[in-house]
């Protein structure tokens, strides 16, 4: 009925397919290291990997195992309380906590979208971001996958960045104020008449990066370590999803 849309429904059937492809080879080469096979890990390859619960059952069936749903399934509510508590914002900033490895990649996630910004656009806008002390995941807007060139000049530019030693500054703002001077915030995000802007800036108050945040943050950026991108792949139409670790 509609032959114009052919070419754009055919499209996504293909990325679709071929993420589900890349779900399963990831699956599977993350099933094999498995040294305990249980409801647990079985979340985990799901939660992580996308992997379906009803191929890990197959798989253990075939070594034996069965794999017991009720553990999978009190797993499967603990991540769901867990995403609760953070839409709730019990958690500022979309950290999943405060430990000292979470707040270093929290600072990281500010130098990151700056960099994201000096390399892609203006246009990049964050529309999410999830922190815990493993690795940093950032949503933002973006038409198209990064090339490996792009990836390389996002990280060259925050690991400056870290190497530089620049000063985090925490300033109470309206947030009239903090929108005039072009401090960055959350696409759809709620704030009050005064927020806080976090400020990470050389010595002579040169500014690399002001974002609306509750923080918390380290001090400086020389405490973070080494930032590497370890994937980045498509959220939904015209966004994409980054995560990163520090080393």
């Amino acid at each position: 009925a509609y032959p114009e849309m052919n070419h754009d429904i055919l499209a996504v059937m293909k990325e679709e397919r071929e993420k589900f492809e890349l779900t399963l080879e990831n699956g599977l080469r993350e099933f094999e290291k498995l040294e305990i096979i249980d409801g647990k890990e079985a979340f985990k390859l799901y939660a992580s990997y996308g992997f379906p619960l009803e191929l890990t059952k197959e798989l253990a069936l075939e070594k034996g195992i069965e794999i017991n749903e009720d553990d999978f399934d009190s797993e499967f509510k603990k991540h769901q309380e867990i995403s609760r508590t953070a839409a709730a914002g019990k958690f500022k900033g979309g950290l999943a906590d405060t430990k000292e490895e979470t707040i270093k990649l929290h600072t990281a996630h500010h130098l990151l979208l700056a960099a994201l910004q000096k390399v892609l656009g203006s246009h990049v806008k964050q529309k999410g971001s999830n922190i815990n002390s493993d690795r940093l995941r950032i949503d933002f807007v973006h038409p198209q996958k990064m090339t490996k060139e792009e990836i390389e000049a996002v990280e060259k530019i925050v690991n400056d960045k870290i190497e530089e030693g620049l000063k985090v500054i925490k300033r109470e703002m309206s947030k009239e104020e903090a929108e005039k001077i072009g401090a960055e915030m959350e696409f759809g995000g709620k704030y009050d008449d005064t927020v806080s802007v976090y400020f990470i800036e050389d010595e002579k108050g040169n500014v690399f990066s002001k974002e609306f945040c509750g923080g918390p943050h380290v001090k400086n950026t020389n405490e973070l370590g080494s930032f590497k991108i370890k994937k980045e792949q498509s959220s939904s139409a015209g966004v994409r999803r980054i995560k990163a670790i520090l080393e």
